[in-house]
């Protein structure tokens, strides 16, 4: 390979002044990266555009990779084929006497809801569907219903099994089943933090509360969901135990909902199944079609040594895990309100992993601390992917929603500190299940 043409600088300058630039123009980001890399690869006379297809698909051969249909599917057979009707009523059972109970009932559904999709815009699909306007007929302000149902739907890239901690595993070569492991402490603070928001949203505006369920009612409740509910369990007890991998538990996991949907609660006909695939491949499809141009674009930054010039300037700071640990944070914060999560690993995470690893920070509270930071970027403008889908469908417009959303992220943003200053909240379970999934 002969010397490239353009220096680091000038090429920095070409691929991100066009991506900004082509966003500023509300160009889908999957084709602003793809774009970007163009000019370059015509300038460099050791490159041509046949490279963009070339490093666009070597991203898709990739096995760990098919796990991202999969789970997609498998939420989407969970919502045709009435398995989120069960854990909806089990949810009712467990939290309907708490203030604000709608409310509550939409958090913990997320959060189980999280433990078998893997997807945070299904999630927020069929949640908004659900809950806005049942919330709107029983008093429930606009701005907090769009905002609790947004908020909430961040609990599926936190919670296993998250289709970025298996983009993440995969690109960084990253334990999968120390990433599910990790993601369960996170997960279950940020969503108790959720409702304790939620009460107080409740106490201060008077959103009504329903009457206690009976032990009777939860038992039978828990019973008809137990079937659902085992769902987590194989995808994350199978993967940790090495009995199959990230990919073949996701396969597993639409077996398994198939079966419920169409043998167990009988609810799934032909139509609905038909339908559920067509949402897939087109989820799909945009996801995946990211994953390949952001890696093309990564590959050019690898090829200029882009980030080697950045983490140059980076190490001469000196800072510690916990510096780098507010640093990482701090970069996907920013980076997740303009790029989708999934570009956003293969770009800035490859940058950070090293300043990360020679600070001393373990791989998986490095991952952890970047995932837990790129869930804000779903809810937060201008991205903000899930506060999007579910305004459209109240028919809101962001401004409208964002004062309510901005504050309920506050308590997310403690729970971010405690997992920076405490890496034991995601490194305790890997260490104490599997600890041979560390470093």
């Amino acid at each position: 390979m002969g010397a490239a043409v353009l220096t680091p600088g000038m090429a920095s300058i070409i691929l991100f002044g066009l991506f900004f630039g082509l966003m500023a123009l509300r160009v889908p980001i999957a084709f602003a990266l793809g774009l970007a890399c163009l000019p370059i690869l015509l300038i460099e006379p050791h490159l041509s555009p046949m490279t963009l297809v070339q490093e666009t698909f070597n991203a898709y051969n990739s096995f760990i990779l098919l796990a991202v249909p999969f789970f997609l599917l498998t939420a989407n057979l969970m919502n045709v084929g009435g398995i989120t009707d069960r854990l909806m009523t089990l949810s009712r059972t467990m939290v309907g006497h708490f203030p604000g109970s709608l409310a509550q009932i939409n958090v913990v559904l997320s959060f189980f809801f999280a433990g078998i999709s893997g997807s945070s815009t299904a999630d927020a699909a069929s949640q908004s569907k659900i809950f806005i306007e049942a919330q709107r007929k029983e008093g429930y302000d606009d701005g907090f219903s769009v905002a609790i149902t947004a908020v909430s739907a961040v609990l599926a890239v936190i919670i296993p099994p998250s289709i970025l901690m298996i983009v993440w595993g995969g690109i960084l070569t990253v334990s999968i089943g120390a990433l599910f492991l990790a993601g369960i402490i996170p997960g279950l603070l940020i969503a108790l933090v959720q409702m304790a928001t939620v009460h107080i949203y409740a106490k201060m505006r008077g959103y009504p509360t329903y009457q206690r369920s009976t032990w009777r009612e939860f038992f039978c409740a828990s019973f008809v969901a137990i079937p659902a509910l085992m769902t987590p369990g194989i995808i994350i007890g199978g993967k940790i135990f090495g009995w199959f991998t990230a990919t073949e538990s996701a396969c597993i996991a639409v077996l398994y909902a198939g079966v419920l949907s169409f043998c167990v609660y009988r609810e799934m006909d032909t139509k609905g199944f038909y339908n559920a695939l067509l949402d897939t491949g087109r989820l799909a499809a945009v996801a995946l079609f990211c994953v390949g141009t952001a890696s093309a674009f990564g590959w050019l930054l690898a090829y200029y040594q882009i980030p080697k010039a950045i983490l140059a300037g980076v190490q001469a700071w000196e800072l510690g895990p916990i510096g780098v640990g507010f640093l990482v944070a701090a970069v996907f914060l920013v980076v997740g309100c303009f790029l989708d999560a999934i570009p956003a690993i293969i770009i800035v995470g490859t940058i950070l992993d090293p300043v990360a690893r020679t600070a001393g920070l373990d791989p998986v509270h490095f991952a952890m601390i970047g995932i837990v930071s790129l869930a804000f970027g779903l809810v937060t403008p201008p991205y903000g992917l899930c506060l999007m889908i579910a305004c459209s469908v109240a028919g809101l417009r962001l401004a409208d929603v964002i004062k309510d959303t901005m504050i309920m992220l506050l308590p997310m943003l403690g729970v971010l500190i405690l997992v920076i200053l405490w890496p034991q909240v995601t490194l305790f379970l890997p260490s104490l299940i599997s600890p041979e999934f560390l470093r």
